[in-house]
């Protein structure tokens, strides 16, 4: 299976000003899946030669735009393969249904151009043969935010969004192959409802993962230079840990994890 990073920035500073990309993170194996497409993800799509009417499902953590911009453009794609229904949309509370202030962010009318429209809740697994996606609470501003462990047959992947250093991210990191977490921060510039490298540390040094994959920088991030971030987690851990570049692919097999391709600077 091959995962492809169609942008590693996070953030309202780098989203505005795209200094770095902020489409999201593409599964393809038995099934292809999109993680929450922001700004940008058709687009990239189209720069990766991949067609948003070949997705089978799409993945929302929380309804911030760097994270959702981009779903409706996408479920109509889902839509235009066989004009009709088609697909999986799973997504925060807030992005299906709004809570409190927040959301909702998908239309009624696009929840309608999908076949299955789930509302992630921590803990409930939802099934697209041969993929398991269960969804696990983080602690962002957005009350109903959530990351996502999915299980394929080529390993088990976690993905942690924006969220607070909290005890109740581990509970369900187990047997983690990849581990793909949103670092917005930088050593020594924890803010609240957001990862530092720090935090990131502590994460990579208790799920233990075959490979760990720092993404979704925010401006001080990218100025503090991501590599340089990685490595001291890399160092701290004894654990492989690299920083996504956009256009980064990695793959995963039951022989491993390896990143195959940097970025797209070395297309």
């Amino acid at each position: 299976m091959k995962i492809t990073f169609l942008g590693t920035g996070g953030g309202r500073i780098v989203t505005v000003n795209q200094e770095r990309c902020t489409g999201g993170i593409y599964l393809q194996g038995e099934r292809r899946v999109h993680i929450d497409p922001g700004p940008g993800a058709a687009l990239l799509l189209r720069k990766e030669g991949k067609s948003p009417l070949n997705t089978d499902a799409i993945l929302v953590s929380h309804c911030h735009p760097d994270h959702y911009s981009d779903a409706e453009v996408l479920l109509e794609g889902m839509y235009l393969k066989k004009r009709e229904p088609s697909g999986l949309l799973l997504a925060s509370k807030s992005v299906l249904e709004g809570v409190e202030d927040v959301g909702p962010a998908i239309s009624k009318y696009h929840q309608r151009r999908v076949k299955r429209v789930v509302v992630a809740e921590p803990g409930r697994a939802v099934q697209l043969s041969p993929f398991t996606f269960i969804p696990f609470k983080t602690y962002h501003n957005d009350p109903s935010s959530v990351g996502f462990i999915i299980d394929t047959p080529s390993g088990r992947i976690s993905y942690v969004s924006d969220t607070s250093l909290n005890p109740g991210l581990l509970s369900q990191q187990k047997k983690i192959d990849l581990l793909i977490l949103s670092v917005t921060r930088p050593l020594e510039a924890r803010i609240k409802y957001h990862l530092s490298t720090e935090d990131a540390a502590f994460l990579v040094e208790k799920i233990k993962p075959a490979l760990a994959i720092m993404t979704h920088f925010g401006k001080k991030a990218i100025n503090s230079d991501p590599d340089l971030q990685a490595g001291w987690v890399h160092r701290k851990t004894k654990i492989k840990t690299v920083a996504a570049k956009d256009g980064m692919v990695v793959e995963m097999s039951k022989g491993g994890v390896e990143v195959v391709r940097e970025g797209w600077s070395e297309v």
